[in-house]
């Protein structure tokens, strides 16, 4: 018992630090520079190779899914005869 009662004591003796140990470079500036250039790439696509493949995957996977969706329509539309 008085061991945990010291184990808290002792934390919170700690001072708590608020700054991080190393220090993080800001990249807003330079985001802003780079989605802020007028060069003819719309918005969505400006952030590289990888919004691209995100971008071409997230459309092919809503083709696919309006055309699933229009099969099941169409199949239950039209029940199979017994």
């Amino acid at each position: 018992m008085n061991r945990s009662i010291f184990a808290l004591q002792q934390v919170a003796r700690r001072s708590f630090c608020g700054s991080a140990r190393r220090s993080v470079e800001n990249q807003v500036p330079k985001n802003q520079k780079v989605f802020q250039e007028d060069n003819g790439i719309p918005v969505h696509l400006k952030g590289g190779t990888a919004d691209a493949l995100l971008y071409r995957a997230t459309m092919t996977l809503t083709v696919f899914g309006v055309g699933y969706v229009l099969y099941e329509l169409v199949k239950a539309a039209n029940p199979q005869k017994k």
